[in-house]
């Protein structure tokens, strides 16, 4: 029997940061809310992923990205990073060895266990060996004010966009825009996956899953083109660039569990697809066991620079 067991969308300072405050513009749980329940990202599964994930991530972007933060550095300031949805921190291992100067990470989710093991695997030092620190606060990314993101230098988020609604893209995009800093957004899911060799139900499936990740008010594979448009309606450009997930006979177990997460999720949208769908998935894992399985998980990572700065090449 399949079940979806994978997440389906599916880290030098010197101004301060209050936690207190932090967490109301967050919107963090109130005390005697009753609001205790968290949707937990297995951190076995976010282990899985981030060497995949930082492979993918698009490097292109890191070239305007630096030189517009060198543009606004000052002379004695770290930079700020609000890392949105932060997970297990894979995207501050992955981007703060690769940015000059002091860094002050906080480290943003509403799962605390997450942030427990994002803090512990937290990077220390930058690309020139400046000081990288951590803060945690936990709270809802739906929940966003608009000075949410006061301070930020940069925001950073992956895999996120394509579990947000169009309100919540809007509050995000008006947050950086109030902060006036740039975001880089990476991993968004685009609806299109590559199999080699080819299966017959390989577009069933694709369209199942799609499909799932747009129920309720989700934006699933749509996120990336709402997000466009609504950092560029408040002035920002935005420069796009794939970061696609390949997948081969070394990367076999995160494939194995990708396709059951993929396909119990088709399954979950589609009851009917159960019984081919089952023979499917044995097909594909077998193949995958044996080597014989290639698959390109199509993503795009989006650059947001505000108004006033310059243009990426």
């Amino acid at each position: 029997m399949i079940t979806s067991t994978t997440p389906a969308g599916s880290e030098g300072y010197t101004t301060p940061v209050d936690a207190s405050d932090a967490a109301d513009r967050f919107g963090a749980p109130a005390p005697g809310t009753g609001e205790t329940e968290v949707p937990r990202y297995a951190p076995q599964w976010l282990r899985l992923r981030e060497p995949a994930d930082a492979a993918a991530r698009s490097r292109s972007l890191l070239v305007p990205l630096r030189a517009h933060l060198a543009e606004r550095a000052g002379a004695d300031e770290g930079l700020v990073v609000y890392d949105l949805g932060c997970g297990t921190g894979s995207m501050g291992r992955w981007l703060a060895p690769l940015l000059d100067g002091d860094q002050h990470w906080v480290l943003h989710d509403r799962d605390p266990y997450l942030l427990h093991f994002a803090t512990a695997g937290a990077p220390r030092a930058a690309a020139d060996g400046g000081r990288v620190t951590v803060a945690t606060h936990r709270g809802d990314i739906g929940r966003l004010t608009p000075d949410a993101l006061s301070g930020a230098g940069l925001v950073t988020a992956s895999a996120l966009l394509d579990v947000l609604t169009a309100d919540e893209i809007g509050a995000l995009a008006a947050a950086c825009a109030g902060a006036d800093c740039p975001a880089l957004l990476t991993l968004s899911v685009v609806g299109r996956v590559e199999f080699t060799p080819e299966h017959p139900m390989d577009d069933e499936i694709m369209d199942a899953f799609n499909a799932h990740q747009r129920r309720g008010d989700l934006l699933g594979p749509e996120a990336l083109s709402v997000a466009r448009e609504a950092f560029e309606q408040l002035g920002a450009s935005v420069f796009v660039h794939p970061s696609p997930w390949r997948l081969g006979p070394k990367q076999s177990e995160l494939a194995g569990e990708w396709l059951r997460g993929w396909v119990g999720a088709a399954v979950e949208q589609r009851p009917e697809l159960a019984d081919r769908a089952d023979t499917y998935l044995r097909d594909r894992l077998a193949a995958c066991t044996a080597g014989e399985l290639s698959v390109v998980v199509h993503h795009n990572d989006v650059l947001v620079l505000p108004p006033t700065a310059g243009g990426a090449e």
